[in-house]
């Protein structure tokens, strides 16, 4: 288990501004990695209605649960428990998840883990870069019928992190637009399509 505290900043990109910058940057389709999102909530909503998210990742043949809450100040406290391929092929399949370290923060939330369902999978092909004292992630996601590009920009300090990447951004003349959490656009995507 580990808990770490996030800050990274996002931005929407259009198909051309993110093949632009993969070229700029000369990323080769070797440095790209798919990973598969599970998004978990309960019927009535309570993780979001908390301002939490709850996913399990798999990529490269690890299989992750992490919870997103709130962090007092900036970001947001991640926690994190590894699973085995066998026990999330389980979960998927409508097993309860059993994850000792997200389950305690589950509880402190008053949601237990047998309330939780499965609310999609999102795909993303993802890059990342070492850039200015910070992680550049280049996203490029795939959910309903939904294609979209995202510029992450990963640091430990949120005052210079904001600085580095939005003097970034206008290098590369791409204006700001707010990019909400993947799972916030993934469900966006499910409403809509349900009308």
């Amino acid at each position: 288990m580990a808990q770490q505290l996030e800050i990274e900043f996002k931005n929407l990109l259009s198909k051309e501004e993110y093949e632009a910058l993969c070229t700029t940057f000369a990323i080769p389709n070797e440095d790209f990695h798919e990973q598969a999102n599970h998004y978990f909530d309960t019927a009535d909503f309570r993780l979001k209605k908390a301002h939490s998210g709850l996913r399990i990742r798999e990529v490269q043949n690890r299989f992750e649960c992490t919870l997103k809450e709130p962090a007092a100040g900036i970001g947001l406290l991640e926690t994190t428990d590894l699973l085995t391929e066998e026990h999330v092929n389980a979960v998927l399949n409508g097993a309860t998840l059993k994850a000792d370290e997200v389950d305690i923060r589950l509880k402190k939330l008053q949601i237990n883990p047998s309330d939780l369902q499965l609310l999609g999978t999102l795909f993303t092909k993802r890059a990342e870069i070492k850039y200015n004292g910070g992680l550049l992630v280049f996203d490029h996601s795939r959910y309903l019928d939904t294609d979209d590009y995202e510029l992450e920009f990963e640091v430990t300090n949120e005052e210079t992190g904001r600085i580095i990447f939005e003097e970034f951004l206008a290098k590369h003349s791409i204006p700001i637009r707010v990019a909400d959490k993947k799972i916030a656009r993934f469900m966006a995507a499910v409403n809509k399509k349900r009308g």
